[in-house]
């Protein structure tokens, strides 16, 4: 059996994709157990491969209650309490970066500017397993009943600095459904308020608020299904690189070379005003690099994307 290791949440879970698609190729007649939150099952099962989830939520859960896996595998961080909770599984070996502090010697280092995709994949080829990290796509997911082609806007995040102002998603909903979008406001039901306040100052309607009234797998299906997203650095924008869904993604602070869309797709926009020292910030509301993005640099960018999607529509024809 091989054990993966990767409790955390929605876009850390795709950004693993490809690394996952690998062990399941090196290792096909193994079953693969992947530890990460039970919420997660839906997407998991999108991802494919996998045959058991295992419900962890972060590190500080009891140790692995099953028989000694083959090999497990540290797809979580850099270690020292990752590789010390999976050592505890005493599996046949561990695949994981070098970690002194952890008494692992046995990967290679770990590199803090590296995009969150190729970490995971260098670490895999370090151990002479081949990767691919342009296998981001995910299953297409169950139709939820909702009609097809609408525009999601998602200004929530679990971190309140990678926020982009209510007022301005606000207005930016205004402008696109003067435009002829149908929009649709999506998040967490901790985000509820939010997405109401946002919708409310649009104008649209109630029943444009989802946030709080979609699952996983019903989120999936509507950005599998949805003409264009625009949210921050967060989960629903690794969905729209997974579906190839147009998406419009506000990074602050991080920069787009840790998390964003890989830049070789048109269709894909991460915008970033991280010029000078993005890291000094007074740690209220907002970070400085998505206070400084406007309304017009955003419209710019959806009309970019859009017409990569017409371009692409129009050279498949």
């Amino acid at each position: 059996m091989i054990l993966v290791l990767r409790a955390l949440g929605v876009g850390d879970l795709v950004t693993a994709v490809p690394a996952l698609r690998a062990l399941r190729a090196a290792y096909p007649d193994r079953e693969l157990a992947l530890a990460a939150p039970g919420g997660l099952a839906p997407l998991v099962d999108l991802v494919g491969g996998v045959d058991r989830l295992v419900d962890t939520a972060g590190l500080d859960g009891p140790s692995w209650p099953g028989p000694a896996p083959q090999v497990a595998v540290n797809l979580h961080g850099r270690g020292p309490r990752s590789h010390r909770l999976l050592a505890a599984a005493r599996p046949g070996r561990l695949l994981a970066f070098a970690n002194a502090d952890a008494g692992f010697g046995d990967g290679p280092r770990w590199v803090d500017d590296e995009h969150e995709v190729d970490r995971w994949c260098r670490l895999l080829s370090w151990y002479d397993i081949p990767t691919d990290r342009r296998d981001l796509g995910l299953r297409q997911p169950a139709r939820v009943g909702r009609p097809a082609g609408a525009t999601l806007l998602h200004p929530g995040s679990k971190v309140p600095a990678k926020r982009w102002p209510a007022e301005r998603f606000a207005a930016l909903a205004r402008a696109l459904d003067e435009r002829g979008h149908h929009v649709l406001v999506t998040g967490s039901a901790d985000e509820r308020a939010l997405a109401t306040r946002v919708a409310e100052e649009a104008g649209l309607a109630p029943a444009a608020v989802l946030a709080g009234r979609t699952d996983l797998g019903a989120l999936a299906a509507l950005v599998a299904d949805a003409r264009l997203v625009v949210s921050g650095d967060t989960g629903v924008a690794h969905l729209a690189t997974a579906y190839g869904t147009a998406s419009v993604v506000l990074f602050g602070p991080v920069p787009p070379a840790a998390w964003g869309p890989p830049p070789d797709r048109p269709r894909h926009r991460a915008l970033w005003v991280g010029e000078g020292d993005w890291r000094r910030w007074d740690g209220v509301g907002s970070h400085p690099t998505l206070t400084a993005l406007r309304l017009d640099e955003v419209l710019a960018a959806v009309d970019e994307v859009e017409r990569a999607v017409r371009v692409s529509g129009a050279v498949a024809a």
